[in-house]
């Protein structure tokens, strides 16, 4: 998914007459994030259906919370702690400002208005999706409310980190996926090590998320294929 995310958006043009201007990257196909969108659709009621109706995936899905919640020591709760704490309300908005932001000052102003309007919705659609699709849990599960799938922390982590990624200089995005990948991984870890949510929820989220940056990315392909702009660096 990370090489449908990260190919450039930018169409071929013959070699400028001006030998100064640089050419522009081909632009990527929008067809590519489409693809990848329908297959996390797919994964989203996948794991729902399963980690909802299949009563040993359930099971096993609080034996999962319960081994997270053993290994967590007064040390581990401290750092889960402040990792949840860096996206809260008030600490996303700061992180979302300063991701738009930066983009227009690369003067990326067709990605900072796509970035600006996925990081308004995805958390929030996180939460209309949860009391539709709220189910009970079982066994230690239990100290979970029903209406917990998809986490919303695991999303907004995840729109945050791709996002910041996306803004990045191109020379630099390889790395930038692989430090949100990470950053999506801790967050997800301290979720389940403060036990706000389930294994299935936060994998719920990091779905949801990844779907709506993959709707972005699709956005701004097909919207430089119809107004291509300058390339980007």
């Amino acid at each position: 998914m990370s090489e449908a995310l990260s190919a450039p958006a930018y169409p071929t043009q013959a070699l400028p007459r001006n030998r100064s201007a640089a050419p522009r990257p081909p632009v990527g196909s929008v067809r590519a994030p489409l693809l990848v969108a329908a297959l996390l659709v797919l994964a989203m009621a996948i794991v729902w259906l399963v980690a909802t109706h299949v009563e040993s995936a359930r099971v096993r899905d609080a034996e999962l919370l319960h081994r997270f919640w053993i290994a967590g020591g007064d040390r581990t709760n401290e750092v889960a702690r402040a990792l949840v704490h860096m996206i809260n309300p008030i600490q996303f908005t700061i992180w979302a400002v300063a991701i738009v932001l930066f983009a227009l000052a690369r003067a990326r102003y067709r990605l900072a208005l796509v970035i600006a309007v996925v990081l308004l919705l995805a958390p929030f659609s996180a939460d209309v999706i949860k009391p539709l699709l709220g189910a009970p849990h079982v066994g230690f599960g239990q100290t979970i409310g029903p209406g917990s799938w998809p986490s919303g922390h695991a999303t907004a982590a995840t729109v945050l980190a791709l996002s910041a990624a996306l803004v990045t200089p191109r020379r630099w995005r390889p790395l930038a996926y692989v430090l949100a990948g990470l950053f999506m991984l801790a967050i997800g870890v301290a979720l389940l090590v403060r036990l706000w949510h389930m294994p299935s929820d936060v994998l719920g989220g990091w779905l949801l998320g990844s779907l709506w940056i993959t709707l972005a990315v699709a956005v701004l392909r097909a919207w430089e294929q119809r107004r291509p702009t300058a390339p980007a660096h």
